[in-house]
C-alpha cells in the first residue's frame, strides 16, 4: 500500500512538473512570435472586455496599433519617467523599487505599492488575471525573464504602449490619444504625454477632459522628470 502511495506521488509530480514545463513552452512560443507580429490583444484586455458586456452586450475595446515611430517621443519618455526610471539599465526587475515598495506596503499595512517595472507590467497584461497571488507574481516573473532575454528594450516598450488601457475599453496610445485629446499617438505634446502617463495607475477613473488636484500634480512630476528619461 505504501510503495503504491509513492508511486502515484511521483507519477503526480512528473505530471505536475510536465504540464509546468509545457505552460512555460507556450508562454517562450508567444513571445518569440512577438518579437516581429504584433499581438492583436491581451488577456487583460479580454478580461476588461468580458467585464464591460455585463452591462454593455455589444460593447466594444477602442485600439488600434501604431509602430513605435508613430509615438511621440514625449510619451515614451513620460512613461518611462513616471512608470520605470531605469528601463534601460535593469534586466527585467527593478529591486530597489521592489525593496521600496515592499517597505511601504509594510507601513501602511496592506499594498498601495508594487515596484513593478514596465516589463513585469506588460508580462501581467499579456498572460495573466489581476489576481494577487504568489502563484501569480512568480509566472510574471518567468514571463518577465523570457521577454527581456529575447525582445529588444525598444520591442517591450512598444508593446506596452500599444496595449495598456487608458480609460474604459480604451487601450493602446493612440486610441487614448483620440479619446482623450482627439490627435494621434503622433502629435501628443509633451503636456499631453505626461498627463496621460499620470493616468496610468489608475486609468479608469479619468474620462476625456479629467483635471483633479491629484492628476495635476502627478502631470507636473512627469514633465519635470521627462528630460533625463532615456529611451530606446
Amino acid at each position: 500500500m505504501l510503495k503504491f502511495i509513492w508511486r502515484s506521488f511521483w507519477y503526480a509530480l512528473l505530471l505536475g512538473f510536465g504540464a509546468l514545463v509545457l505552460v512555460q513552452f507556450w508562454f517562450l512560443i508567444h513571445i518569440w512570435y512577438w518579437v516581429d507580429h504584433d499581438p492583436g490583444t491581451t488577456a487583460f484586455m479580454h478580461a476588461r472586455l468580458e467585464r464591460i458586456r455585463e452591462k454593455t452586450p455589444n460593447a466594444v475595446l477602442q485600439h488600434q496599433w501604431v509602430p513605435y515611430n508613430r509615438i511621440a517621443v514625449t510619451l515614451k519618455r513620460a512613461i518611462v519617467a513616471a512608470e520605470d526610471a531605469k528601463f534601460l539599465d535593469h534586466d527585467g526587475f527593478d529591486w530597489e523599487g521592489i525593496q521600496k515598495a515592499y517597505e511601504k506596503n509594510q507601513k501602511k499595512g496592506k499594498i498601495v505599492s508594487g515596484g513593478s517595472t514596465i516589463s513585469q507590467q506588460l508580462a501581467k497584461n499579456l498572460f495573466l488575471s489581476g489576481e494577487r497571488t504568489w502563484w501569480r507574481k512568480a509566472q510574471e516573473a518567468a514571463i518577465t525573464v523570457m521577454m527581456e532575454t529575447i525582445m529588444s528594450k525598444r520591442r517591450i516598450l512598444e508593446i506596452y504602449l500599444n496595449v495598456i488601457e487608458w480609460g474604459n475599453g480604451v487601450f493602446g496610445a493612440e486610441a487614448a490619444a483620440h479619446y482623450h485629446f482627439e490627435i494621434s499617438a503622433a502629435a501628443l505634446s509633451a503636456e499631453q504625454s505626461a498627463q496621460l502617463a499620470a493616468m496610468v495607475p489608475s486609468p479608469r477613473r479619468y474620462v476625456r477632459g479629467s483635471e483633479t488636484p491629484y492628476l495635476q500634480k502627478r502631470k507636473d512630476i512627469i514633465l519635470s522628470r521627462m528630460n533625463s528619461a532615456a529611451v530606446p
